[in-house]
């Protein structure tokens, strides 16, 4: 069963890889700044962000953020804007530092003193599947107590790692895990 949806939705079936949906819910619990970018509040607040300490501007830089000291003081001043394209890179580079500082709390958090986490699992969606197509998929509740991987591979923003940390976690489920590549939704709270 695992591995086996190489025509996912072939039939109609609806939902995201089981992966995404941990990383979403991950980057809901980081709070991220609301504002977007393309706003002047929301550009200064990563900029600030990005600039407030010697650590937080090399991490930036290391994230891609490649502008001069003086481009970034004029940004912030208002007398220039970035463009389209360092909007992106000031973006990237924001969640990127975002991550890797709160991974350390979420990790913590989500822990608990070794008594882990409660994860729901909502399956994929079939309605749009014919009734003979269906399989029973049906809602699971577990306990995650190990999160280090996961929230690694989430920090290093390594799609394949999380999946593979992820895939670890739901083997726990039993020889049902496969039904499970593809969901709607991974619920949890740290």
């Amino acid at each position: 069963m695992p591995e086996q949806n190489i025509d996912f939705g072939k039939y109609g079936a609806r939902g995201i890889k089981a992966h995404e949906a941990v990383a979403r819910r991950l980057d809901a619990l980081a709070g991220y700044i609301a504002t977007p970018v393309t706003a002047r509040r929301g550009l200064l607040a990563r900029l600030h962000y990005l600039t407030r300490t010697e650590h937080a501007l090399q991490a930036a830089r290391d994230a891609g953020l490649t502008v001069t000291d003086r481009t970034l003081t004029a940004w912030l001043q208002g007398t220039h804007a970035p463009s389209r394209k360092n909007l992106e890179r000031i973006d990237t580079a924001y969640k990127t530092v975002r991550r890797h500082n709160v991974a350390r709390y979420l990790l913590g958090r989500l822990n608990a003193d070794g008594r882990g986490t409660r994860v729901e699992i909502h399956p994929l969606n079939q309605s749009r599947v014919p009734r003979a197509r269906q399989r029973v998929v049906e809602y699971r509740s577990f306990n995650v107590r190990h999160w280090d991987r996961v929230v690694q591979a989430w920090a290093d923003n390594d799609p394949q790692a999380l999946d593979d940390a992820w895939i670890e976690k739901i083997v726990d489920l039993g020889s049902q895990w496969g039904q499970y590549e593809y969901v709607t939704n991974v619920g949890f709270a740290a």
